[in-house]
């Protein structure tokens, strides 16, 4: 399981929002700068099943399953789409525009199969915001 834990900045109903809070281990962490950008607060958004109210302690977290899931199709969904399309656009330029002119082919259509595989990939953003289940889950309220 991935775990986080943070601090309680607002909960609402069923939602809570979470300043997540720096781990020791994130000093010596090459890229702590991705993850804590400046020292500013990470947020995240994570179901609240145990009721845990503004100010308190809680360690959230995710399943390693879904953070891969999320991440093939965050990344490789675009990565395959490019290459596909490339490989279609090379081909499709050899047949009609000839040699001279088939890696431009190879790019417009590989950029082009990646902004669809942008569009799908926010249309099932969409869906899976309303299932809920990425979301991470507030397992434990510390003291």
């Amino acid at each position: 399981m991935i775990e986080e834990e943070g601090i309680v900045v607002e909960a609402s109903g069923q939602m809570a929002k979470i300043a997540l809070l720096r781990k020791s281990a994130c000093e010596s962490c090459a890229a702590s700068g991705v993850c804590h950008p400046a020292d500013d607060a990470s947020f995240m958004e994570a179901e609240n099943p145990l009721g845990a109210v503004k100010g308190q302690k809680v360690r959230v977290m995710v399943a390693p399953q879904i953070y891969l899931k999320a991440t093939i199709v965050l990344y490789g969904t675009p990565l395959v789409a490019l290459v596909g399309g490339a490989i279609l656009g090379k081909n499709l330029g050899l047949k009609y525009a000839g040699e001279a002119n088939s890696d431009l082919w190879a790019f417009l259509v590989g950029v082009a199969c990646m902004a669809v595989s942008f569009l799908f990939i926010w249309m099932y953003n969409k869906k899976v915001e309303k299932s809920g289940q990425y979301r991470p889950a507030i397992v434990e309220i510390l003291p």
